[in-house]
């Protein structure tokens, strides 16, 4: 028993005409952008590397200048301050408070050895032979014979 063929639908084969599907344009589109970001923010973080070395450095070139300038605020303070300027009048100003003795401490002359100290007038030395008088040298130099003899 045959039973009649119903006709089978033609089977739905893709031919392959070598155009790219809409979401191989956007995969590949998506990946291109993907791949230029990741050039640019590797860039970005190479130059950021030495600007970050330099702020580090500023940040502690400006942590030893503030310290520097709170010891030297303070030192103004204290060179300010009556403790200081007893300070100073006692030791360099030789001042004393009334009812106070200054007492200045001399070496003794036993502890002192005195050492002469040689008087040097310096001398002119001599080093060659005395040689004849510049005029007699250039008479010389014109003349064949000797100088006339000068009158005294």
């Amino acid at each position: 028993m045959n039973q009649p063929s119903r006709p089978q639908p033609p089977a739905q084969i893709k031919k392959r005409t070598g155009q790219f599907s809409g979401v191989q344009v956007m995969f590949a589109a998506i990946l291109t952008i993907g791949l230029f970001l990741a050039i640019d923010f590797s860039g970005r973080i190479s130059a950021g590397r030495p600007i970050e070395q330099a702020y580090q450095q500023v940040g502690t070139e400006i942590a030893r200048l503030r310290q520097e300038q709170a010891d030297l605020i303070a030192r103004r303070d204290y060179v300010r301050s009556d403790a200081y300027v007893s300070l100073w009048a006692r030791t360099d100003g030789k001042m004393v408070l009334p009812g106070e003795r200054l007492v200045i401490p001399v070496p003794s002359s036993a502890d002192i050895v005195a050492t002469a100290t040689p008087s040097f007038t310096p001398q002119e030395v001599i080093t060659s032979p005395p040689g004849p008088e510049p005029w007699l040298l250039w008479w010389n130099l014109f003349f064949d014979g000797p100088p006339p003899a000068m009158p005294r």
